[in-house]
Order: structure tokens, then C-alpha cells, then sequence
């Protein structure tokens, strides 16, 4: 069975950075990407396995980055199997405070990023006769929250859900699956880029009494990327936010 390539996008950190990982050790090659090139520098040389591994600094909201990916998966590994959208923004403001500048940094960065990467992706994935493609989105999409206003990022990650549907009734017929992946609170730098000191804190949002770690996130990944029969669907990985809540 020959060895698969995945893209990362936003992969210097937090999920990115665990989905990466995983995939290493489980012989796939692997092309992650961040904008912060310090970052995306620091976690090469962590993560190890040169041979199997590239990166690629960019702006994701710039539809030149996710074609340069997708180049350099198919120069360095011959082929892009999995691309997973990870490389997001997300933080919290008052629907009435938000002007239009604000609002297209989350539809660029967020829906515009994903449409353009995945747009490249499937170019090559055509060509090939199959592919996967895994988008990250959020449970507040279904589930909002009076108390923490984010119109902004949460209408931007609605258009990833319903990309993600469309995508994979545009392409289903070609063997591209394309599904998409709602978290719930999940331990990463974003809490804490978000005000939020203790995130163990909001453990009572999740039925099962705890908030989700960035391996829950990427052994999910793993699990859609091997699949080949799941396709259309938007997961949650919210340890049962979605479905009740506790009384006390």
C-alpha cells in the first residue's frame, strides 16, 4: 500500500500541531503550514522525521498559499491524499461592535482559506481518482451561547459546514469524501489567546465532565482519513456538548 500525503494547515500549534504528530507515527507524509514562520520552524524540528515531513509558510487567505501546498506535497511525496483545513481565527466581540474590517478577517482567514486550499486540493485529488478532505468547524455553529458573542468567527464556520456538504455532493462521484469536524472546548493556545486562564473550568459545557485534548481532535482526523465510506458528514467532538447539558 503506498504511503499517503496529508496537508495541515494552521499545524505550528495547539491541533494542527497533534494531528501532524499522529500522522508521523503513523508513516504518512505530512506538509504543515502556519503563518508564523518562528512557529511553524520551532515545530519541524520537534516533530522530526525530515523525510517525511515539509512545510510551507503562508497566509492561508491567500488562495497562492494552498496551491504553493499542494506543489509542494506533489514535488516532495507525488501525491495530496488528505488535506485537513485547520487554520482558523476565533475570538469572542459583541455582534454590534463588529465593523466590516473585522468581520472579513474571519471570512478570509476562515471560510475563504478553506474554500481556496480545498479548491487546490481537489485539482490534484481529480487528477489522482480520490481524496480526502477534513474541515474544522465548531459545535457553537448548532449550539449557541448567549454568553460569548462571536458572530463574526461563527458565521465564517458556518460556511465551512455547509461547504463541507456541498463539496461532498459536488465530488462524491469522483471518490473525494469531504467531512467536517465541530469541537467542543478543546485545551489548546487558543483559550488562552481568548482570555480564558482555566479552561478545565468550562469541563461543565461536556456532559462527560471534562474538555477535549488536541490528540481527541487528531485521532478523529485519523480515523476519517482512513475511512472510505463516511463522506457529507459534520462530527461532533464536543464530549456531548451538543446533546444535554447537566442540571447542578
Amino acid at each position: 500500500m503506498k504511503k499517503q500525503t496529508i496537508i495541515i494547515t494552521g499545524a505550528s500549534t495547539g491541533i494542527g500541531k497533534a494531528i501532524a504528530g499522529l500522522f508521523l507515527q503513523n508513516e504518512y507524509n505530512v506538509v504543515i503550514n502556519s503563518a508564523n514562520e518562528a512557529n511553524l520552524t520551532e515545530t519541524f524540528n520537534e516533530l522530526g522525521h525530515h523525510e517525511r515531513l515539509a512545510r510551507v509558510t503562508g497566509d492561508i487567505s491567500r488562495p497562492a498559499t494552498g496551491q504553493q501546498l499542494v506543489e509542494t506535497a506533489v514535488t516532495r511525496f507525488g501525491t495530496v491524499d488528505i488535506l485537513v483545513n485547520n487554520a482558523g481565527i476565533f475570538e469572542p466581540k459583541g455582534f454590534l461592535e463588529v465593523d466590516e474590517a473585522y468581520l472579513d478577517r474571519f471570512l478570509s482567514i476562515n471560510l475563504k482559506g478553506t474554500y481556496f486550499t480545498s479548491q487546490a486540493a481537489i485539482r490534484q485529488m481529480l487528477k489522482q481518482g480520490e481524496g480526502s478532505i477534513i474541515n474544522i468547524g465548531t459545535v457553537l455553529v448548532d449550539h449557541a451561547i448567549g454568553g460569548f458573542p462571536a458572530t463574526a468567527p461563527i458565521a465564517s464556520k458556518g460556511g465551512i459546514h455547509a461547504l463541507t456538504r456541498q463539496l461532498a455532493a459536488e465530488f462524491g462521484k469522483n471518490n473525494i469524501r469531504v467531512n467536517g469536524i465541530a469541537p467542543g472546548i478543546i485545551r489548546s493556545p487558543l483559550q488562552s489567546k481568548n482570555g480564558i486562564s482555566d479552561a478545565d473550568s468550562l469541563a461543565g459545557l461536556h456532559l462527560v465532565d471534562r474538555i477535549g485534548e488536541t490528540s481527541d481532535v487528531a485521532e478523529l482526523v485519523l480515523y476519517l482519513a482512513g475511512s472510505n465510506f463516511v463522506s457529507g458528514e459534520i462530527i461532533n467532538l464536543d464530549g456531548g456538548h451538543v446533546s444535554g447539558h447537566h442540571i447542578g
